[in-house]
């Protein structure tokens, strides 16, 4: 083989290596990325830039915010950026929300604010909610004065974060509850609802006056009624139900009497029934008396003649009353 050319063999695989180096390093090592945090007064060294890649730590995440931050006027470090990162921290929302709160004169340093957005709050939202009060409507809110009549209230409520207390303190949901309880609570204790129409922020004094505010992450500036509005005469409905309510229990025990008297009745017929089996076996039982006297010669033919007469006596002032027969020879006994 030519020497020559196996020496531009060499050379050619020399510099493809080399290409494949720089390639390598500037994978690993942003030179613009540091070029731009050098001449912005950020001094971040190659090799922390470097070992950023091998902890799955995106530079950009880190040195952007060191950047704004340190515009801002604020000492902090690539260290401690990274470690909130490596937190599970969103790093850029904490230093807006430090710059923020800086500019606005609230005292936030970057432990409460890191811990703030490891909690799971939006950190930078809190500040500026701060800054800028927050205003929550409540949904219709159902009460009943004393008179019976339905009120549907709607109230905004206006709230300002309270940093110190956003790690452990209670969210919106709990704010909206209490003013809801507190709306039901003032309503209730209304003795007509014509006064609370009348006199609306009686309510908003009432339940801003109760401190619902405590224990959570908000401050509450003020309640405003927003809508009242009329809704069912419950007490009239409430009314109506226990009227209808006793209407069926008197039927039910009507019905429980007339269902005994039908059974008594029931129950004297079946014993008028028996009386009168007893009776018809009783006058089955005479033909065989009479034929046995005759017999023994007790009882004579002119005796029997006298019954008999006596029997259509009977008969015949049964039918001029033209009740039944209660003699031993009526219809009954044949």
């Amino acid at each position: 083989m030519n020497p020559d050319t196996l020496g531009l063999g060499l050379i050619i695989a020399l510099l493809f290596a080399a290409m494949i180096v720089i390639s390598i390093f500037f994978r690993f090592v942003p030179i613009g990325l540091w070029f731009q945090a050098l001449v912005s007064g950020v001094r971040v060294s190659f090799l922390e830039l470097f070992f950023m890649r091998f902890r799955k730590v995106d530079p950009r995440s880190i040195v952007n915010p060191l950047i704004n931050s340190h515009k801002a006027g604020l000492q902090l470090t690539a260290r401690e950026l990274e470690s909130h990162f490596l937190s599970g921290g969103n790093v850029a929302r904490v230093i807006n929300a430090l710059i923020s709160s800086d500019k606005a004169g609230i005292t936030l340093d970057f432990k409460q604010a890191t811990a703030i957005d490891l909690a799971g709050r939006d950190v930078f939202e809190a500040v500026q909610v701060s800054v800028n009060p927050k205003v929550i409507t409540t949904p219709k809110v159902a009460a009943m004065a004393k008179d019976g009549i339905q009120l549907l209230a709607i109230a905004r409520v206006t709230v300002r974060a309270n940093i110190n207390r956003l790690v452990g303190g209670a969210g919106e949901e709990t704010i909206l509850a209490r003013v809801g309880e507190g709306i039901v609570s003032t309503i209730g204790s209304a003795a007509s609802h014509k006064a609370v129409l009348e006199n609306p922020d009686m309510i908003s004094k009432t339940v801003l006056a109760k401190g619902l505010d405590a224990g959570t992450a908000f401050e509450i500036l003020s309640i405003d009624i927003a809508d009242v509005d009329v809704g069912k005469n419950i007490g009239a409905e409430l009314q109506t139900d226990q009227a209808e309510a006793d209407k069926r229990i008197a039927q039910a025990k009507a019905e429980e009497r007339r269902a005994l008297a039908v059974a008594m009745e029931q129950e004297f017929k079946a014993e008028v029934q028996r009386e009168r089996a007893k009776l018809v076996a009783a006058e089955a039982q005479i033909p065989l008396a009479m034929a046995d006297a005759f017999r023994k010669g007790t009882f004579g033919v002119m005796d029997y003649q006298r019954y008999r007469n006596l029997e259509a006596d009977t008969q015949m002032r049964a039918a001029i009353a033209g009740g039944p027969d209660t003699g031993p020879s009526g219809p009954i006994g044949g």
